[in-house]
């Protein structure tokens, strides 16, 4: 049951109830106690009541009880009573402040992933132990290419990048095919490997080394074409920047043949390697000192010369 402290009457209830309990603690506590004098204790002596002889039960006396007076402890008591006034409860009380932006965030649960077991790699069923040549030149033509190993069957088959090459069986350690020149034309490293066309039998991997082949160091810059139709091509140095002169068939470098002059651009042929090199005619680095430096001197027209 709840009280309403605002109404006046539950209030008055209330407080008659407190002062009537409290009354009856004190009836109770006098009933069972009593209560001592405010007043400071003094020693009394009992006095003695003269009887007369043969009061009493075998003529002796009986003390006299003395009255209680409560009264005016009551009195007191009740004075001391007063009028507890309870506040009522404040309703009015604000909502406590906080922040909208700040709300709980359960902690990211990071995940470790499971490192799977690296499976070892199985030995392959075939065995290329090396490759003739392993080195050569970018630009050659077509070359043979012999492969060594060991159980090589006869449907085996030599690969260059994955590209299969027509092969020739020759043993189960040996195995010969001819390798394009459109598969060595860039330099750089190269796969050779063995296996069947169902690739049910393959071998491991070794590498083909393409290097880019040596190459003539001249710029082309002029031509100087004859009467008796003999070209002589303007060639410089890149090194020494210096200009030479160079005719057909002539070998420049200890190595390099001039086979071919023309006016955009002339051909050298590696007489090791058997290569070409195509070299365009630019108009070179004019230094000082060089001849292209220096201003190109008047040719007289046929129209000039004197006639007789």
């Amino acid at each position: 049951m709840q009280i309403d402290l605002n109404k006046p009457g539950e209030k008055k209830k209330l407080i008659w109830a407190g002062a009537l309990g409290l009354v009856a603690i004190i009836g109770l506590w006098w009933t069972f106690f009593g209560f001592g004098s405010s007043a400071k204790p003094t020693s009394t002596r009992p006095t003695t009541a003269q009887t007369k002889p043969g009061d009493g039960v075998g003529g002796r006396t009986q003390p006299a009880k003395a009255p209680l007076d409560t009264t005016a402890q009551l009195n007191e008591l009740v004075s001391t009573l007063r009028e507890v006034n309870i506040l009522p409860p404040n309703t009015n009380v604000p909502e406590a402040r906080r922040n909208i932006f700040a709300f709980y965030e359960p902690p990211q649960q990071v995940k470790v992933a499971d490192t799977p077991t690296p499976t070892p790699t199985p030995t392959p069923p075939l065995l290329l132990a090396s490759v003739s040549p392993s080195n050569i030149y970018a630009g050659t033509g077509d070359f043979p290419l012999e492969a060594t190993g060991d159980k090589f069957t006869s449907d085996a088959r030599i690969y260059v990048d994955g590209r299969e090459l027509q092969t020739k069986y020759v043993s189960a350690q040996q195995l010969s095919a001819k390798v394009p020149a459109a598969a060595i034309v860039t330099s750089g490293s190269h796969s050779i490997s063995v296996k069947s066309p169902d690739g049910r039998v393959y071998s491991n991997a070794l590498p083909l080394n393409v290097a880019q082949p040596p190459a003539p160091n001249y710029t082309y810059i002029g031509l100087i074409s004859t009467r008796t139709h003999v070209d002589i091509a303007l060639l410089q140095d890149l090194n020494t920047k210096t200009v030479v002169n160079a005719q057909r068939g002539e070998v420049l470098g200890g190595r390099f043949r001039l086979t071919s002059i023309a006016d955009k651009e002339i051909v050298f042929t590696d007489t090791t390697l058997k290569l070409t090199h195509k070299i365009k005619m630019t108009e070179g680095e004019k230094g000082f000192g060089s001849p292209l430096s220096r201003p190109t001197p008047r040719v007289d027209a046929e129209d000039d010369e004197p006639h007789d």
